[in-house]
């Protein structure tokens, strides 16, 4: 049985932040996250930067020539608050085609400000001050600090090296009276887990028992390696209580864009729709008929994206072991983790630090995605992105792997 899940004491809301996010620091004043500081050492020592997942390549042609038609075409003022209905349209179309999910464009979708602002509308939208939420661990930065501005409290079930995957006994543990909601990301952020259905059933069926919400973060549903993604609102029990969030971000290689969407059951994502109108009201009217465009490309595109972040994952992971490493294979999302302790380093913070002069490459340590207790679970471990172009990847490697001489 894997750890219990931890519930931290009860702190004011501004301290209630994903700890290694580093929002304030002792002092309590506002401090440098873990990626501001990671990006910095890479521009001053000239170092690749396998740190903050983003994409070193544009996605798909077509995508662009449309947002371009349609900025010259006047799409330059704010779209209908839900979302334009060509891309609530196709959001539904997309659920459909996918994974047999028929949803109502009107009713049950909204499109936001990238998956994050469809995170933060969701939880403020239902969650309050006396209330826990749950999300496994290692966890993507925002849901803390989101979860910490709806005033609830944080709890987390651990996730472990090798697989990654949760105890369902662990999971259950983190259920209480309290417990509002389950926050569900899936495929993983940090660790490149992928839930198989089984377990995704048997979480979806402790949501059910306790009647809590379900919130899932896909947005790296078409980003998986040899297994298949399951939508959580396809499960038994799940549909008339989980909020599903994904983004064109990942999918297509448009970070920048900050298109995302939610489904759901009506009356949930008219609860979303209301919060979402004070956050941002609308988002990138041009660029909502673009991202409709790419949702409706064919499935050779889709199984393209993917076959092609495999071979890139492989580049990096073989400059890791090179590197000495210990390599865990992520089966989905564009990162992979590597376990520092055979090089006989267990301070993988430390190491960050010192990887940008080393050899020249940045990556994020993991315990910076845990709570202080979580994190030392995860005290050795790295994470490196490989959604960069081949060639870059092909130098980090080699970088990589003079890493044993140096250190």
């Amino acid at each position: 049985m894997q750890p219990p899940a931890h519930r931290p004491a009860l702190a004011a809301p501004w301290q209630r932040t994903a700890h290694g996010a580093n929002l304030l620091s002792r002092d309590g004043q506002l401090g440098v996250t873990i990626f501001e500081e990671m990006t910095t050492l890479a521009v001053k020592t000239g170092a690749i930067n396998l740190g903050q997942g983003f994409p070193d390549e544009d996605g798909p042609q077509i995508m662009k020539d449309a947002a371009r038609e349609a900025i010259a075409a006047g799409a330059n003022q704010y779209a209908p608050g839900k979302g334009t209905p060509a891309l609530r349209e196709a959001v539904a179309a997309h659920q459909e085609r996918f994974y047999g999910l028929q949803v109502d464009p009107d009713t049950e979708v909204v499109i936001t400000t990238g998956a994050t602002e469809a995170l933060a509308a969701t939880l403020l939208a239902f969650v309050q001050p006396g209330d826990e939420v749950i999300t496994f661990e290692p966890f993507y930065d925002a849901y803390g600090a989101i979860i910490s501005l709806t005033g609830a409290t944080h709890v987390t079930a651990p996730l472990t090296a090798p697989a990654f995957l949760p105890d369902l006994a662990s999971v259950e543990a983190a259920f209480s009276s309290r417990t509002r909601a389950i926050l569900l990301n899936n495929p993983h952020n940090p660790t490149g887990s992928v839930f198989p259905a089984d377990l995704l059933q048997g979480i979806v069926d402790l949501a059910v028992r306790h009647d809590v919400l379900i919130i899932t973060d896909e947005v790296y549903e078409h980003l998986t390696f040899g297994v298949q993604h399951v939508p959580v609102a396809s499960l038994a029990g799940a549909a008339e209580r989980t909020i599903s969030i994904s983004s064109a971000g990942k999918t297509f290689s448009f970070t920048g864009w900050k298109v995302g969407w939610l489904s759901g059951p009506a009356q949930l994502v008219a609860a979303v729709r209301t919060v979402k109108q004070f956050l941002t009201y609308s988002s990138g009217t041009p660029f909502q008929g673009a991202v409709a465009a790419g949702l409706a490309l064919p499935d050779e595109f889709y199984m393209g994206a993917a076959s092609a972040l495999q071979h890139k994952r492989d580049i990096l992971s073989d400059g890791l072991r090179a590197a000495g490493f210990d390599v865990f294979t992520p089966q989905g999302t564009y990162f992979v983790n590597v376990d520092t302790a055979p090089l006989g380093i267990t301070d993988s913070v430390d190491l960050a630090r010192r990887l940008p002069a080393l050899v020249g490459v940045a990556a994020i340590p993991v315990p910076v995605f845990c709570h202080p207790e979580g994190a030392q679970r995860v005290r050795s471990l790295l994470r490196f992105a490989f959604c960069k172009k081949v060639e870059l990847l092909e130098e980090a490697a080699g970088r990589l792997a003079t890493l044993g001489s140096k250190l």
